[in-house]
């Protein structure tokens, strides 16, 4: 079975908390970090723009990931928010097979 790790970026931390919340609770990951906060400086219409934003990361079954991709983009307040899938080469069998029993 293949994992991955999903990311998004937030500037603001308890929306990205209760994001988490909501994935956990459906099962849909198994756990989640928020790291931050980070200096996210990008173009957006034509403009340079700098936010302090939030990182958050976390772990599931790559068959899961488009729903979890779903679930954030929908609970997200940006219009265009960072999402990315990212592939999970190995790890610790244990920590693997603990992400397949809480997903």
């Amino acid at each position: 079975m293949g994992h991955v790790q999903v990311q998004f970026a937030l500037d603001d931390p308890e929306r990205a908390d209760a994001i988490v919340e909501e994935l956990l609770a459906g099962r849909l990951v198994a756990c989640g970090q928020r790291l931050g906060p980070v200096v996210s400086r990008y173009r957006w219409r034509g403009a340079t723009e700098r936010a302090e934003e939030w990182l958050v990361l976390v772990k599931t079954r790559a068959e899961l990931a488009d729903r979890v991709v779903s679930a954030v983009v929908a609970a997200h307040p940006y219009e265009t928010p960072e999402v990315l899938v990212l592939g999970v080469a190995g790890g610790a069998p244990g920590y693997l097979a603990w992400i397949d029993a809480e997903t």
